[in-house]
């Protein structure tokens, strides 16, 4: 039973890794209301992705949850914070991602003229998503802390690997790194999908 769950699970965070994957690279970078308007598929399909990859991960980190060990349940307190970060990413998504392009769509033909209206209504959205990504971005590296430290003894490489980007987190929180940029989202999310596909082959060996 556990060795199945363990496969299944494992299975489940590789595939959200490759979703997440799928995702940075098709992001495209924002811009204009026309810009945005003419990348409309590209930005729904993206972010659809993005959407459809948060069961994955939370079901992987479930499994992860069940398989190391959990003296002091630790690992239930890293699951919840886990789902409020990829509830957070959920509605990050949703808003930018689905909700803007598809109501400026909507004024494709007269965007100039209502410009003056749609300009705060974007920046509103924009001014959303900002906090859901730093939300996203202090739980997963929480939730990511606490099952690396435990991973140190059995799979010491994706311990290092979690422990770094939670470092690299900090750090950057103290410089200043700008990681709601496209390029600084990027590098942090594909160095979280590293870790998520790594614990996912971990745990799909555990199940063997």
């Amino acid at each position: 039973m556990e060795k199945h769950r363990n496969k299944s699970t494992g299975i489940s965070l590789l595939l959200g890794a490759l979703l997440i994957i799928a995702t940075m690279v098709l992001h495209p970078s924002g811009g204009s209301l026309e810009r945005i308007v003419q990348i409309t598929g590209i930005i729904m399909v993206s972010h659809a992705l993005a959407i459809t990859s948060l069961p994955f991960v939370f079901f992987g980190f479930y499994g992860l949850s069940k398989a190391l060990p959990d003296r002091y349940h630790l690992n239930q307190l890293a699951l919840i914070i886990v789902g409020v970060a990829l509830m957070a990413a959920m509605f990050a998504a949703l808003f930018n991602g689905l909700v803007l392009p598809y109501f400026l769509g909507q004024y494709a033909d007269n965007l100039e003229q209502n410009a003056q209206v749609l300009r705060p209504i974007a920046n509103f959205s924009f001014s959303i998503n900002k906090p859901l990504d730093y939300i996203f971005i202090a739980g997963i590296c929480a939730a990511i802390e606490i099952y690396s430290l435990k991973m140190l003894k059995d799979a010491k490489w994706i311990g290092y690997l979690g422990i770094a980007i939670t470092v690299f987190a900090i750090i950057g929180a103290i410089t200043g790194f700008a990681f709601i940029s496209l390029t600084g989202f990027r590098i942090f999310t594909f160095s979280v999908a590293a870790w998520v596909l790594a614990s996912g082959v971990w745990l799909m060996r555990k199940g063997s």
